[in-house]
């Protein structure tokens, strides 16, 4: 049995940087990972390759230049789930190289199993039929989350699939229904109707996406009706069949029957802490498999950490992280902070949605007086070179002070667009600052000063006016 500074349970984006940043401080560091594979469900099965697939869906499809040459323009008429697959494996076989490169210079241990609790600071790791025992410290849970795979979901991986079953399949579908309308489902919507599948996307909720501006939403159902999506709100599917003709039924609580050659159930995600025997420690998940921590990071157990996807709320590979970092530093007496109230929001569907700081619907219920400024692709050469005619920046901003309160943006590059925004943000900068600022052109960063200057020009005199 070896004794460990730091054990991390999960290789995945938080796991990584608690064991790389213990590293940095001097520590003996050991990753336990129960796949072959390291990089989590962020490398192997969710943020890179969805990533992927919509990459070569646009480039195959010819999406960002239809506007000039034509909706009938693309690269080729028949795509093939290889074609898809080639770009996704040739990104996560390069991502997994980055991670062993990264542990290996750092003289982290690779330890390759299912780890179990037998106490609060050890750990049995089970490898096919090999048992080994390890103590640290300090351990960090950064397992991640699993699809939720309901009993009453006749889930088969071919034609009944979960939201991590799609690049799996041998063929592309005829035709789908998805059911949960939350990011996944909404991603995965928009790229396989980029292909010209016939898609169905069912939720229960009155619009997709209620944590996002509702004028970027109602942008992107748009786009999403006139790409071919059948959106169905305030619905339920409360039975799925599939039947001799291996057509999938879906039964639904208020409209007809649909029928489909696939499938996909993406509702939720679970904690993948089951096999984590987390009583021993003297811990205890909710309903969903997700631990509590504090501002640390720390569980109820308090030289026990849990970070990313299985803390829940916001589960992003960024915000994960960070978080992994800061439990490090944390445990160590490092001193570290984590700013939760700049966290970029990034949606990958067709066109992309980002979004950082307040909403219209927040700063109205908070009665801060706040400005709106708008710039459209449209108005900007860049956007006119790129093809995308329909993206669109949002500026909020204070209507006395000028700081600005946020920054929603639809259209390509908006996760990379949102950054500018977020740093000005970080240092409660004001709208005049995008006004009084040269932007490279052509760029979407121009997006900025048109907003800027669209909302102060709404504004009532004495502020200065510009042209």
């Amino acid at each position: 049995m070896a004794h460990y500074d730091l054990l991390v349970i999960g290789s995945g984006p938080a796991g990584q940087k608690a064991a790389v940043q213990a590293a940095k401080l001097g520590k003996k560091v050991g990753v336990i990972e129960q796949k072959e594979v390291v990089g989590g469900v962020c490398i192997n099965t969710g943020t890179i390759p969805s990533k992927a697939l919509r990459e070569a869906v646009l480039y195959f499809s010819g999406i960002p230049q239809r506007s000039i040459y034509g909706a009938p323009h693309r690269l080729k008429e028949t795509i093939t789930i290889e074609e898809l697959s080639l770009h996704a494996n040739y990104v996560i076989k390069n991502e997994i190289k980055i991670v062993h490169d990264q542990m290996a210079r750092n003289r982290i241990d690779m330890i390759s199993g299912t780890a179990s609790f037998l106490d609060a600071h050890r750990l049995r790791i089970q490898h096919r039929s090999d048992l080994i025992e390890h103590a640290a410290d300090f351990i960090v849970i950064a397992v991640g989350t699993e699809p939720s795979r309901p009993s009453n979901i006749p889930f088969n991986d071919i034609s009944i699939i979960d939201s991590d079953g799609l690049l799996t399949l041998k063929h592309l579908p005829t035709s789908i229904v998805i059911v949960g309308g939350g990011v996944i489902g909404t991603e995965y919507a928009s790229i396989l109707a980029a292909l010209g599948i016939p898609t169905t996307l069912i939720d229960k909720r009155p619009r997709l996406l209620e944590f996002a501006d509702a004028e970027l939403i109602e942008m992107l159902q748009h786009k999403l009706k006139e790409s071919g999506v059948i959106l169905y709100h305030e619905e339920e599917a409360l039975e799925i069949k599939r039947g001799d003709d291996n057509l999938i039924t879906v039964r639904l609580r208020h409209a007809k029957s649909l029928q489909a050659s696939t499938l996909m159930y993406a509702i939720g995600r679970v904690g993948a802490t089951k096999a984590l025997n987390l009583e021993a420690a003297g811990l205890k998940s909710d309903h969903r498999g997700r631990l509590s921590v504090n501002e640390h990071f720390q569980t109820s157990v308090p030289h026990i950490y849990a970070a990313g996807d299985v803390i829940g709320f916001p589960a992003l590979a960024s915000t994960a992280m960070q978080q992994g970092r800061h439990a490090s530093c944390h445990a160590f007496g490092q001193p570290d902070r984590i700013d939760n109230s700049l966290l970029p929001y990034g949606i990958y569907s067709i066109p992309q949605i980002s979004m950082v700081g307040a909403s219209e619907e927040e700063l109205t219920q908070a009665d801060v007086p706040y400005a709106v400024g708008i710039a459209r692709y449209k108005e900007i050469a860049r956007g006119l070179l790129m093809g995308d005619e329909t993206g669109m920046l949002k500026l909020l901003f204070h209507r006395r002070t000028h700081e600005v309160l946020g920054v929603h943006v639809i259209g390509e590059g908006a996760t990379e667009l949102i950054h500018i925004g977020q740093a000005v943000m970080a240092f409660h900068g004001k709208v005049d600052y995008f006004i009084d600022t040269v932007f490279n052109y052509p760029t979407l960063a121009e997006c900025y000063k048109v907003a800027a200057l669209d909302g102060i020009n709404r504004l009532p005199r004495p502020w200065p006016q510009y042209r």
